[in-house]
């Protein structure tokens, strides 16, 4: 990895652009027309994204917004989410804490209910002076940790949440309760939810270029989540019969039983067997929407990216481009989420800080609570007692290679980590005992094939990562 510093020195160069802390009139008092201006944040966070964007290798997926972002900024090719369920995941990563036996648990999971104690990003950036703008999903409830906010807005729908514009579908998605699986209808972009959300997130960065005010603005789309709903130029990039899926359909050898699901959340649809494998045609056809559905949210993001810049204010702001948690394209024979896997847990992360001279990319072990305490730091503002992970502003600006080398990862009784070549995974009782396990080598095994937990070589192997998993679990584990 090549090792950049930071333009003037990291910790004042930290300090000086991004504020002390302290409270709104402090800091007011505190600042003259000699002192420079803060940095904004730009906040961008997709639905059930995983990482298969050009930037990220071979893909038959058209990125170009993306992979632009990513050539000026740092593409972390081993982040992992905590949680693999999106309301969970983004409590949590807004929260800077781990899942823990009771709390970040399930896609319903409500800050305000489970953990009232902690400051979110946008309340502590509000705390701080930031003005702060909550557009579309960026946490999953609507009105969820009060304080956070100074403005929160969520895009309407002719519907329901599954955002459907053809009137038979709508019919059958409000009036029936039959959900077709796509749509792909010749409209505007901002006819769908996504649209609008770039619009509004176009018109906030006008509004706050003209207030002058230093900003954390977020911006949550919500595709590719199904039903897989986008314009049909977007469906157009793409042959479904040309899309090539995967050859491990089957349930990795040696696995537990647990590790795999029944994929409930697609088996909702219109279409979709109750039971059993899709057909071959079926599989093309979801996965060309999904496809589809990510080019439409990266030319969401072209846009408001570059709305950014011609306002004259990308220098001074820092983007962090993120994805709640993989998806399963028929990996395993799985689809959706919920699992343990490598395509459940691993995400797209990227943060541009325009601020300091980075790295391209780094193979870091990285896990999203790590993003809290990064955002702190950038910002010039104390990193809380109850973050949980590591700042990254050491890797991004390329004094470090590693943070702590390993994510923690949870999918129900599952609890994974990620150390060095290894994803290690066991199921835990209330007792906290071990039931199963699964263990994958990357290195000889990246698509996680074959577990070889049970194979007598692998013995202290498993014994220290079940230690250190243990270990990791947080103070919290059993206290919330």
């Amino acid at each position: 990895m090549k090792k950049n510093i930071l333009k003037t020195g990291l910790l004042s160069t930290l300090v000086m652009l991004g504020g002390c802390g302290g409270s709104t009139s402090e800091r007011n008092s505190q600042q003259d027309e000699n002192q420079p201006e803060k940095l904004n944040f730009l906040f961008i966070a997709v639905d059930d994204l995983r990482p298969e964007l050009g930037t990220y290798g071979e893909s038959q997926i058209h990125s170009p917004n993306i992979d632009k972002l990513a050539a000026g900024a740092v593409r972390f090719d081993r982040a992992y989410c905590n949680i693999a369920v999106c309301g969970a995941s983004r409590a949590s990563i807004l929260t800077g804490t781990r899942p823990t036996r009771n709390t970040w648990i399930n896609y319903y999971d409500a800050i305000t209910e489970m953990r009232p104690d902690v400051k979110t990003l946008g309340h502590i950036f509000r705390e701080n002076g930031w003005h702060t703008i909550h557009n579309g999903k960026v946490m999953h409830h609507a009105g969820d940790a009060p304080g956070s906010w100074d403005e929160e807005w969520w895009s309407e729908t002719s519907g329901s949440w599954r955002d459907y514009e053809d009137p038979e579908n709508i019919h059958k998605d409000t009036a029936l309760s039959l959900y077709p699986t796509h749509e792909a209808l010749d409209v505007a972009d901002n006819a769908y939810r996504d649209g609008k959300i770039a619009d509004k997130t176009i018109a906030d960065l006008k509004k706050l270029k003209e207030s002058g005010k230093p900003f954390f603005l977020a911006a949550g789309f919500l595709k590719p989540h199904l039903p897989f709903n986008a314009p049909k130029k977007y469906w157009d990039l793409y042959d479904s019969t040309d899309i090539v899926l995967p050859e491990n359909t089957s349930m990795p050898a040696n696995a537990p039983e647990m590790a795999m699901h029944n994929w409930g959340e697609l088996r909702h649809y219109e279409g979709i067997p109750a039971k059993g494998p899709l057909t071959d045609e079926m599989a093309h056809k979801l996965k060309h929407g999904y496809y589809a559905c990510v080019s439409y949210i990266d030319a969401q993001v072209g846009k408001v990216l570059d709305a950014l810049k011609e306002l004259g204010m990308a220098e001074n702001t820092v983007v962090v481009f993120w994805g709640d948690h993989g998806w399963n394209l028929r990996e395993h024979g799985l689809w959706c989420k919920h699992c343990n896997f490598e395509t459940a847990l691993h995400v797209p992360l990227i943060i541009r800080a325009p601020h300091l001279d980075m790295v391209e990319s780094t193979s870091a072990i990285t896990e999203f609570v790590d993003v809290y305490p990064t955002l702190c730091e950038m910002a010039g503002i104390p990193i809380p007692a109850h973050a949980e992970g590591k700042s990254l502003v050491p890797v991004i600006s390329g004094e470090a290679e590693e943070v702590d080398g390993l994510a923690i990862c949870r999918w129900k009784e599952g609890y994974t980590i990620i150390k060095e070549n290894y994803a290690y995974t066991e199921w835990l009782d209330s007792a906290d005992n071990t039931y199963a396990s699964m263990l994958f080598d990357h290195t000889s095994d990246p698509d996680e094939n074959f577990s070889i937990a049970h194979k007598p070589e692998n013995k202290e192997i498993v014994e220290a990562l079940s230690r250190e998993l243990k270990e990791n679990l947080g103070e919290n584990f059993n206290q919330y």
